[in-house]
């Protein structure tokens, strides 16, 4: 083979490898749905949403990081799932033990937070979980949450 042929096949081949990794990986409704009841089956019927202080951690098995902001309760089921979204149910309004800048959220299966199911960012606009009243509180101020949903991946 000649150094033209050999050089225009090894720049197809990488450019063939750059398109397949740009590719967004899919998942079946089914799936979807399942990673989602994932949640909901390993919160428990204890689930607390935990909300801190600063950035989220590294991962799920990372110690919290930040103050503990409110600990507020979950349903004993915490929410129902369809078309790869899950859509908490009541979360009992909270009042806030320390003030701060409200930073992530985590779903843990107690109070204590040990066991962290999931977690995201908090803000008051693109973030996880928004409060469009703000997310700078007081110490002793009632946290209330409407409505919070989790979308799968490619849902």
């Amino acid at each position: 083979m000649n150094m033209r042929k050999l050089l225009a096949t090894l720049l197809l081949g990488i450019a063939l490898f750059a398109a397949q990794s740009d590719a967004t990986i899919q998942y079946s409704v089914t799936q979807q749905n399942s990673n989602m009841t994932g949640i909901v089956t390993n919160a428990g019927s204890t689930a607390y949403l935990l909300i801190y202080t600063g950035s989220v951690p590294a991962h799920c098995s990372s110690s919290a990081t930040g103050t503990l902001l409110v600990s507020m309760p979950m349903s004993s089921t915490i929410g129902t799932v369809s078309s790869g979204v899950l859509t908490m149910s009541t979360i009992t309004s909270t009042a806030t033990s320390n003030a701060g800048t409200a930073g992530y959220w985590r779903i843990a299966t107690s109070s204590a937070g040990t066991t962290v199911v999931a977690q995201g960012t908090v803000g008051v606009s693109g973030a996880d979980l928004n409060f469009a009243g703000g997310i700078v509180w007081t110490s002793g101020e009632t946290i209330s949450i409407t409505s919070f949903t989790i979308t799968a991946n490619g849902a």
